[in-house]
């Protein structure tokens, strides 16, 4: 199977293992860093690993290109099927009159609060903390960010990626995901990324940049069944 068949299994096995709690069979982000979680399999040893990790009430996400075999005891909050994108050329780090600036934990509270008026997917209060971000200010505050999510050798993802309502239409996102995916490549890795099926203006966005199609993706928000 290709790493990124499975790529938050294999980034909390390997890069972000650091920032994660589990075992062999299965592990999951710290509470604080992010809500994705992942078995090795789908055996039924596997499951019930994961499901140990999950305390009644709580709700964790699961990304991966097989089907999602749900661990007894989960309600299925929600289903939606992705798309994984991988760049295909070298990306141009997009120049621009806005200054790029990197983010440290003294922006994670903005941060924060960009990606909970955006919704550009699970963000919480240190996941910032799993790899670098860039944004763009305007007027003293933040306009725009990208950053890096899940990590395993030779791919990074591009993710994050969130303009606040009143900088849009100044081709924000488009660049600050420019400039994370070639500061990826500069380093020897692939960038990868996932959207929303239906996202077809992301999508196309990310098409223009140089990413191209590799396969569909599974998502998935559970819950653990409250005792």
């Amino acid at each position: 199977m290709h790493p990124l068949d499975r790529p938050v299994w294999e980034s909390l096995i390997t890069h972000h293992a650091p920032l994660s709690e589990g075992g062999a069979l299965a592990r999951r982000f710290a509470r604080d860093v992010n809500l994705f979680a992942a078995a090795r399999d789908d055996s039924a040893e596997s499951l019930a690993a994961l499901a140990d990790l999950v305390a009644p009430g709580e709700t964790i996400f699961i990304l991966q290109r097989p089907e999602i075999a749900v661990p007894p005891g989960f309600d299925v909050v929600k289903r939606a099927e992705g798309v994984q994108m991988v760049a295909a050329r070298a990306v141009d780090p997009l120049c621009g009159a806005d200054e790029i600036l990197d983010l440290t934990d003294a922006d994670a509270s903005e941060m924060l609060a960009l990606a909970a008026l955006t919704e550009p997917g699970p963000f919480l209060a240190r996941t910032h903390a799993m790899g670098h971000f860039r944004g763009v200010r305007i007027e003293g505050r933040l306009a725009a960010m990208a950053g890096e999510r899940m990590r395993c050798p030779g791919y990074t993802e591009v993710s994050g990626v969130c303009t606040h309502p009143d900088f849009r239409g100044r081709g924000l996102a488009r660049r600050l995901s420019a400039i994370v995916a070639a500061a990826i490549q500069a380093r020897g890795e692939t960038p990868f990324l996932h959207a929303w099926a239906t996202n077809t203006a992301a999508i196309t966005l990310y098409e223009r940049l140089g990413f191209v199609h590799r396969c569909g993706v599974n998502v998935a928000v559970l819950q653990r069944v409250a005792a």
